[in-house]
């Protein structure tokens, strides 16, 4: 059995034309937080490296994790210019689910996520047939919280292997 190793010993320099955002991330930054990242980048450099997945039939890198230092590098001229257009991203091997689950992780040992957009998520972890209990492991939410958002998302199907009883009158 090959010794795991963590991707963080195998960053590269990728050209930031290759990298994509993904369609999930739920994870909003307001305005002025976003410029003190720049102004972060800018003082200290990149310190984390962008986490993404390898599209290899296209060449490109979908972000799992660091989107807005992506964003930096793509609309701050300065920061594009000294770090000659290359983000350091390393690689992550999963699939679609466990990305999404690994960015709602990353995000949430962070802070703060739309309600809209982590309904959405979880909508689409369930139609994918994830399990509740894959679900709360996996993003690190409660039973609750699983509950709200089903119910935030409206759809029935979100329900369907849930037994429900009529009251009694």
């Amino acid at each position: 059995m090959e010794e795991f190793k963590s991707p963080v010993y195998k960053v590269m320099a990728v050209p930031v034309e290759k990298v994509c955002a993904n369609s999930y991330n739920p994870n909003v930054v307001a305005p002025p937080e976003m410029k003190l990242l720049e102004i972060s980048i800018w003082e200290d450099g990149y310190t984390m490296p962008c986490v993404c997945y390898y599209i290899a039939d296209e060449d490109r890198y979908e972000l799992v994790d660091g989107y807005h230092r992506y964003m930096v590098m793509k609309t701050s001229q300065r920061i594009y210019e000294r770090e000659k257009g290359l983000l350091p991203v390393v690689v992550i091997e999963k699939d679609l689910s466990n990305r999404m689950a690994s960015t709602i992780r990353h995000n949430r040992a962070r802070g703060v996520h739309s309600v809209e957009l982590m309904s959405n998520i979880v909508s689409e972890l369930t139609k994918a047939g994830m399990s509740d209990a894959w679900i709360m492991r996996n993003i690190g939410m409660d039973k609750d919280e699983l509950l709200r958002l089903k119910q935030i998302s409206g759809l029935a199907e979100l329900f369907a292997d849930k037994d429900f009883s009529v009251a009694k009158e």
